[in-house]
């Protein structure tokens, strides 16, 4: 067994029991639902349907990054215990929770000199966050130990690729992404912007797609196009969904009847409501391995 654990944040999209059969611990980001706070425990506390329904309905949606205090509070428990800690965070290109997990450490490092802590910035979200922390999973029970492991991350986590697209854009211009009138003319239009996760971790509009069949395919173009050995692809792939599995599951078909060698069938995972609170329902995402990526 290791003698460190890896850890992750609630926004790397996967579900709670997955986590705990990976032994990858976790820590929960906050979000707040019409001037009430709850924690993003994987949809435990507050299912995801209800969420996405009650965000159609009109509920305004805001969230809470993990403080520095509550990463103390998380990793004293570890280090108490005897182990040295690797906690991938969230993509500092979406929240400052990076910081605050650095900030966490420094500060732990002079109360237990002798263990390692390793923070790395996944420069992901979502299911693809996910992806990488169970590729270390992996290799921690492949016996890799703790400096090889975080060297791995810094090497790889930019091969996880994150595409993305919206069907609905009242959820863009809510949280001041897009302008009104573009977000009217997009419904409009039937426009499903087509996004993905940039070398830097921050979310780049790539093409504007008319009708979300089109996007379906195109999304799994992208995949065609970026995926490591191509059409011989061997990885995993996760999906992410808000509340539009009927939009899901075409994109997972695809991906299996064009990736015959991938391992096991495609995921299909929630989007949890700290990403969801931006997104709203109506996002489909897709991550899988691929060549590094580049802006």
């Amino acid at each position: 067994m290791a003698d460190y654990v890896i850890s992750c944040c609630s926004t790397s999209d996967l579900n709670a029991q997955h986590y705990i059969d990976r032994d990858i611990k976790t820590v929960l980001f906050h979000f707040i639902v019409d001037g009430k706070d709850y924690m993003d425990d994987f949809g435990q506390s507050y299912p995801y349907e209800k969420f996405y329904a009650d965000m159609e309905k009109g509920a305004m949606t805001k969230t809470s990054q993990v403080s520095a205090g509550e990463y103390y509070k998380f990793f004293e428990a570890f280090l108490e215990e005897g182990k040295d800690i690797l906690h991938v965070s969230l993509s500092s290109g979406l929240s400052g929770t990076y910081q605050s997990a650095c900030n966490a450490a420094s500060m732990l490092k002079e109360k237990y000199p002798d263990r390692k802590i390793y923070i790395v910035d996944s420069l992901g979200a979502s299911s693809g966050y996910g992806l990488l922390m169970d590729k270390l999973a992996d290799l921690r029970d492949q016996g890799m130990a703790i400096e090889e492991l975080r060297a791995w991350a810094e090497e790889h986590k930019l091969e996880v690729h994150h595409w993305f697209f919206s069907t609905d854009l009242k959820y863009y211009v809510r949280g001041g992404r897009i302008s009104k009138t573009s977000g009217f003319l997009g419904n409009l239009l039937h426009i499903c912007p087509l996004l993905n996760m940039d070398e830097d971790g921050h979310l780049a509009p790539r093409e504007k797609i008319r009708t979300i069949k089109k996007v379906e395919k195109a999304i799994v173009e992208k995949m065609v196009e970026f995926a490591d050995k191509g059409l011989d692809y061997d990885g995993k792939v996760y999906i992410s969904m808000s509340n539009c599995m009927d939009f899901a599951k075409p994109v997972a078909e695809m991906v299996e009847e064009k990736f015959p060698h991938m391992n096991g069938k495609v995921v299909i995972n929630s989007i949890g409501t700290t990403i969801g609170s931006h997104t709203g329902p109506g996002t489909v995402a897709l991550f899988f391995w691929g060549k590094k990526r580049s802006n």
